[in-house]
């Protein structure tokens, strides 16, 4: 009889017509599935990490013949049980004999997925490979249950929370982070483990998985009891998030661009002398003489050391712009081109961007450009804590990843790791000279945190703290982000933030633009880092001593800059973020130690809701505030889900509901609908519920 799996060590091994097909454990309730074509699998650790404990022992692997001479393999790790069927016989129309194998996952005797079935005379394949010369475009089909809802994958400016029925694109832009990780209700976790350009598409009829141009299969899934349990296994699988500095739990202020040091220091001594609380302030873009010279302009920026220490006399952090684009004419070029640490263009000019001049972008893929560029921050911004690794994508000037060639591959191959890679670049470097958190130890867990504008699968164990990238300022975009948040933290990425207000087409003189703020900033309250950032008009014009153009400003962008009555309500809010410090630390601590997201969907904590799983509008702050943006402009009521299983008590009336209902919330200019879930700290039901106190002060309706 002919044997057609191997075992060695739990781990089971098929072979089949040039194919190698392996499973093998890969947590408590999960395993690792890889296939090739004509070699054997590869141990690429793109992502996932070697499992925390040994869990091959746990595993227990059964193959049995049945009658119909099929061979079928049962791998049993905790919940999660792997079938494998596999057998041979006569093609009718090649007319010789083909080996197959496939494979079906359980939550103990339940169907989770499988790999589509051949279709008699449809000879399809679940796993086909289409070769490309030295790589394969390579297809993976599987079955789903038909009602399941799905969630995560990262950042997609859509308001979809269901992505069944959705296909996406694997592939990054600015304002889009494929995070190739999906939750679904019927309980399983699945992870693409592949960097390469694709698709998924979430079908009724089947699951496709495209990578257009790779070396292997390569996945990973687990069962879980629901998303916290599905969570925790993957920050295991992929990386825990550091825990959040004490910086990260306040209030970030951010414009489109503070132009000199003495601008800066003055909001920062401002927002101090006003009484308002601010834990971060940013020194954005094109403080920099050209771009890729990684330092300050001196002009502008005469004493860092000095500003510095100034910032930190007011309690203020200062976070500092950084962007892999690398001008032609930085003083930096020649040597970065010399030594190979720049992403090179397959053909013709190699200019990759040309925002503010002809440049290229610094390959993070290449271990020596990662070094130079720690190096470089290190001794040109010392002092500096926190970092903002904008243009993670990298954003090409066109998103034409056939044109460009990586240090570890094609960018078509390899491109959806370069924002992974960025972060890991800067994140290394800090821990590795101590700079976790100033007073603070990086064996405590806690830090560092950079803000960036991508991520892929592991960039959370990199302290990525992501932002939606340049969206715009309208009602519609602000809708989007709620869903992204949502989707980003179910996708392992539990650090999330936006531009408050959107990023460009806001006016400080246009009154409709101060109701989105408002709605905006009190949305932002509950996110899991509060950032006011945007390109406010009109913008101006600036200029060095000689006379020479440099990049332009905004307008001012602090509380203050929209009138008396916007800043009566703004100044509340970021008094309501400074008191929540407490709540959210904890928040935090969830997300490092389990993967808990901090911004999460209503689904996370009542599972057992199916309405939990369908209201994308809404959100989860931690375990115990139900947020309800206001997402429509002049509306001053909004229908918010109480979900079943908990009660829940407005915290602006104190009124008690019951989960499982509808309700109309009130909500006038200056009021985010809130709700506490029953059983919520004593300190801060008091804090919530003390607002009422305040409802009626603030923007005229």
């Amino acid at each position: 009889m002919t044997v057609l799996f191997e075992i060695s060590d739990s781990r089971l091994t098929w072979r089949g017509d040039g194919e190698t097909l392996v499973v093998e454990p890969w947590g408590h309730d999960a395993v690792r599935v890889r296939a090739a074509l004509g070699h054997d699998v590869v141990d690429h650790d793109w992502a996932l990490l070697p499992p925390v404990d040994d869990v091959t022992g746990a595993a227990v692997i059964d193959v049995v013949t049945e009658g119909d001479g099929r061979e079928v393999a049962t791998l049993r790790q905790g919940r999660l049980r792997v079938v494998a069927t596999a057998w041979q016989g006569m093609d009718g129309q090649a007319m010789y004999r083909r080996t197959h194998c496939r494979l079906a996952f359980y939550d103990g005797d339940r169907l989770l997925l499988e790999e589509e079935e051949p279709g008699g005379a449809l000879k399809r394949r679940a796993r086909s490979f289409d070769s490309r010369g030295e790589s394969e475009r390579l297809t993976a089909s599987f079955t789903a249950p038909r009602d399941e809802v799905l969630v995560g994958m990262g950042l997609y400016q859509e308001d979809l929370l269901d992505l069944k029925g959705s296909t996406l694109e694997l592939a990054h832009r600015n304002s889009q982070a494929s995070v190739p990780f999906v939750v679904s209700s019927a309980g399983y976790g699945f992870l693409w483990h592949n960097p390469a350009i694709g698709r998924a598409t979430f079908g009724t009829n089947r699951t496709e998985w495209v990578a257009e141009s790779t070396d292997q299969l390569d996945y990973w899934i687990t069962a879980g009891q629901g998303p916290a349990d599905i969570a925790a296994a993957y920050a295991d699988a992929t990386g825990h998030a550091p825990m959040m500095p004490e910086y990260g739990l306040g209030f970030w202020q951010c414009k489109l661009r503070y132009t000199s040091q003495e601008e800066l220091l003055a909001v920062a001594r401002e927002h101090v002398g006003r009484g308002l609380p601010l834990d971060v302030i940013v020194a954005d873009f094109f403080h920099w003489p050209k771009m890729g010279d990684f330092r300050w302009e001196e002009e502008f920026w005469p004493d860092p050391d000095a500003m510095i220490a100034e910032l930190r006399e007011l309690g203020v952090q200062l976070m500092v712009s950084v962007w892999p684009q690398v001008s032609l004419e930085s003083e930096n070029f020649a040597e970065l081109s010399r030594r190979g640490y720049l992403v090179r263009s397959n053909r013709g000019l190699d200019v990759q961007m040309s925002f503010e001049g002809p440049s290229r972008f610094l390959d993070v893929t290449h271990p020596g450009a990662r070094t130079w560029l720690w190096e470089t921050l290190r001794r040109n911004y010392p002092g500096v804590p926190i970092f903002w690794l904008d243009e993670a994508e990298p954003e090409y000037v066109f998103f034409e990843h056939e044109a460009y060639r990586h240090h570890t591959g094609q960018a078509v191959q390899v491109g959806n790791t370069y924002p992974q890679l960025f972060s890991r670049a800067v994140f290394e470097g800090q821990v590795a000279d101590g700079q976790a958190v100033s007073g603070q130890s990086s064996a405590d867990g806690i830090g560092p945190v950079n803000l960036v504008r991508c991520a892929w699968a592991g960039s959370q164990r990199y302290g990525a703290l992501v932002w939606s990238g340049d969206i715009h300022s309208s009602f519609l975009a602000m809708r989007r982000q709620v869903t992204a948040g949502i989707h980003m933290g179910a996708a392992g990425i539990p650090w999330f933030t936006t531009d408050i207000g959107g990023f460009g087409g806001g006016r400080v003189d246009d009154p409709a633009f101060h109701e989105l703020l408002v709605r905006w900033f009190q949305m932002g309250t509950f996110m899991p880092v509060m950032r006011l950032h945007g390109d406010r008009g009109p913008q101006r014009e600036v200029h060095a001593a000689d006379g020479s153009r440099r990049c332009h400003s905004g307008a001012g962008n602090e509380l203050w800059s929209y009138g008396e009555e916007v800043y009566a309500v703004l100044a509340r809010y970021v008094h309501l973020r400074e008191a929540l410090r407490d709540y959210t630390r904890e928040a935090m601590r969830e997300a490092h130690e389990s993967g808990q997201p901090v911004m999460r969907g209503l689904f996370h904590g009542f599972p057992d809701d199916p309405t939990a799983w369908r209201v994308g509008d809404q959100f989860l702050f931690g375990p115990d505030v139900l947020v309800a943006p206001v997402l429509e402009p002049g509306a001053r009521t909004r229908r918010v889900y109480l979900p079943a299983g908990a009660g829940w008590t407005d915290a602006w009336s104190g009124t008690e509901h019951d989960g499982g209902t509808w309700v109309e919330a009130a909500a006038p200019i200056d009021r985010i609908p809130l709700y506490l879930r029953e059983g919520a700290s004593g300190a801060l039901a008091s804090l919530l519920a003390g607002l009422s106190g305040n409802a009626g002060a603030g923007v005229r309706p």
